[in-house]
């Protein structure tokens, strides 16, 4: 009786093909691939071709490393060691690179420094054409932000606060060396008014230890504690004081940057592993969108959002000539200098305020019955009413300004006889008359924010907001891996987060 086995395709390694099958039929119909290869091929390479000189040895064409790059990003592969490789292995990126085999170095040059000057015109070519096929719209946009952590040593610190605690150990060490050098002075050798150590700097510094040094040298009677004094800030301070000075410099308005990537800031990222608040250098990333798609982005190393809208906007503008007619952003931007700057470029914000979400809960606004907000304004009196029915008459105006240099403007109000009123210590804590103050400007812009955001149309744009801006960064990080640079310094930052939004588009174009 024969035995049966079971049948198998034919299989033979060796085989050769009459007519070998090209790269194009490997291809699938829908892959994302010919969407990156198509989307590429319309767009305007002319600001990439600045990049390269005329003369010199032939170059790997632009618009090839660009859709490699691209590719790359779109399929989680952000190393140019593995692009590199993949272009040996991938049919995919065979096909895009027309078997071209770059290097390493190559394709990390191009995106370093090739894309630099011309990647964001790139972007926006993307953008428009997407705009053109009806896929997002550019006149109304999300806007958030979030914490990307950069590459850079998390243990090499400077701390603003840290240099102004030095300065002022080392201020008050030169004022009681110049004291000491007052009191032993001869009536020939007599030191000088001391200078002002409120503030010093390096040509204070350099003046005082050479005058205290004159001035002491030789002496007799001068303590060794102080001598010992004297010799370390000869050795060290002149040194100290332009390391400080120089750190001062990078961090002109910030209070932290790390070592390794001087423009990356230490902040809370909300990758929190240790569940301890640690802080990591980092950039904030910010991004407008429309249906998922990135519209807008802009890399700061300001951890605070409120303080960005400025820069974000501005860049939407240069973008795309004029700013987004509509505009929706959670209370992280709700501030009256973007409210202010909103108004005046006309943009209809659905932007909630600070207290917008505990406003909506009734608990909440019975729990401060007592506060300004509460209090009835007389507007032919110019007064408030305070909860006993008296009159808190306007005292004057005061101005504050901001971190960024915004001026605001509060009027002040003042209640009477505070010491007799049967609600003294549940109305306010304050030992003297009940002082309010008043930021009429902002108050306007809360309300009108109030209306718009109360609306059915700002019921609608919020809820909208919710699963559009903040899922793209959720795919990103998550779906993506994309949770830590890989380049250094916010130049190179800027391309690498270029690159990932165009990844994002092109992937949700291919969906």
């Amino acid at each position: 009786m024969a035995i049966k086995l079971p049948v198998f395709k034919h299989y033979d390694q060796q085989q050769i093909l009459a007519l070998p099958p090209s790269l194009e039929e490997l291809i699938p119909a829908a892959h994302p691939v010919r969407v990156v290869n198509e989307v590429i091929n319309k767009l305007n390479i002319e600001p990439l071709l600045k990049a390269y000189n005329i003369r010199g040895s032939s170059s790997y064409h632009p618009q090839m490393l660009l859709k490699v790059l691209v590719y790359g990003y779109v399929t989680n592969t952000y190393s140019s060691r593995k692009l590199a490789a993949a272009c040996k292995e991938s049919i995919y990126l065979m096909w895009l690179s027309s078997m071209s085999y770059p290097d390493h170095n190559t394709i990390n040059r191009f995106r370093g420094v090739r894309l630099k000057n011309a990647l964001r015109s790139v972007f926006e070519d993307v953008v428009k054409l997407l705009a053109d096929e009806g896929l997002l719209s550019i006149e109304e946009v999300n806007t958030d932000g979030t914490k990307i952590e950069a590459n850079a040593n998390k243990y090499t610190f400077v701390w603003k606060k840290a240099i102004a605690t030095n300065k002022g150990k080392m201020a008050k060490q030169l004022e009681e060396i110049w004291q000491y050098a007052q009191q032993v002075a001869t009536e020939e050798d007599k030191m000088p008014e001391p200078p002002d150590f409120t503030t010093i700097d390096s040509s204070k510094v350099n003046a005082t230890v050479e005058l205290l040094n004159e001035k002491l040298a030789g002496k007799q009677d001068v303590g060794k504690k102080t001598k010992a004094k004297l010799k370390y800030a000869t050795k060290h301070y002149p040194v100290n004081i332009i390391k400080y000075e120089q750190q001062e410099a990078i961090l002109k308005e910030r209070n932290s940057y790390s070592k390794t990537d001087q423009d990356a800031t230490f902040m809370r990222m909300k990758e929190d592993h240790m569940k301890n608040g640690q802080l990591k250098p980092g950039y904030n990333v910010q991004i407008s969108t429309s249906n998922q798609f990135i519209v807008n982005y802009t890399i700061h190393s300001n951890p605070t959002d409120t303080n960005t809208l400025r820069t974000h906007l501005a860049q939407h503008e240069a973008s795309f000539g004029k700013a987004p007619q509509v505009l929706i952003a959670d209370a992280g931007y709700g501030s009256e200098e973007n409210y202010m700057l909103l108004e005046q470029r006309e943009v209809t914000a659905f932007v909630k305020y600070g207290m917008f979400d505990k406003e909506q809960n009734e608990t909440h606004n019975n729990k401060h019955p007592f506060a300004a907000n509460k209090l009835f304004y007389n507007q032919e009196k110019d007064c408030y009413i305070c909860p006993m029915g008296q009159p808190m008459d306007y005292i004057g105006t005061s101005t504050r300004e901001t971190s960024t240099g915004f001026e605001q403007t509060l009027k002040r109000y003042q209640a009477k006889n505070c010491a007799n009123c049967p609600l003294n210590g549940a109305c306010h804590k304050s030992k003297g008359n009940r002082i309010i103050e008043i930021n009429e400007n902002l108050n306007r812009l809360k309300q009108k924010a109030h209306t718009l955001l109360t609306s059915e149309e700002g019921i609608e744009r919020r809820k909208k907001r919710c699963f559009d801006v903040e899922p793209t960064f959720g795919n990103i990080k998550q779906n993506h891996g994309f949770k830590r640079f890989m380049l250094r310094g916010l130049e190179k930052v800027e391309i690498e987060w270029g690159l990932i939004a165009i990844a994002q588009n092109l992937r949700k174009k291919a969906a």
